[in-house]
């Protein structure tokens, strides 16, 4: 695989997009305050935690997340919008989605954790993948 060829802004910019939609998405605009109760998480709990770390670190793992999908990208004859989209979209649910249901059902979280969780991670990879591909 040949990593000189990696669009480095592009992976940049869709993990700021990704991480961005995560901010939405665990508002309490959306399901901030369902995945909190889900967690047992008190408001006293959240505010604990070292948030430079847990934004960082998130903001870094989502950066490897791209860059791993924009690896398959660039092995497809043709990227673009869509074969990128499906890339995203296919690596959010097979690989991402599974593997955290894997470790939800281990750890007996519940389905709504998974679904809030889960279909992030979905978004996150095929909103990753679309800028990626289409970013030629």
């Amino acid at each position: 695989m040949n990593f000189s060829d990696m669009n480095y802004l592009a992976i940049l910019v869709a993990t700021v997009a990704g991480w961005s939609v995560g901010a939405l998405w665990y508002s309490g605009v959306l399901f901030g305050k369902r995945w909190q109760k889900e967690l047992g998480f008190s408001d006293e709990y959240l505010k604990q935690a070292n948030m430079a770390l847990t934004f960082g670190g998130s903001l870094i793992m989502m950066f490897i997340m791209n860059y791993g999908v924009a690896a398959i990208i660039n092995s497809l004859p043709e990227p673009n919008l869509e074969s990128g989209l499906k890339t995203g979209l296919y690596a959010g649910i097979m690989i991402a989605g599974a593997g955290m249901a894997v470790n939800y059902l281990y750890q007996q979280k519940s389905l709504m954790l998974w679904l809030i969780d889960g279909i992030y991670q979905i978004i996150l990879l095929t909103v990753g993948g679309a800028i990626i591909g289409a970013w030629r």
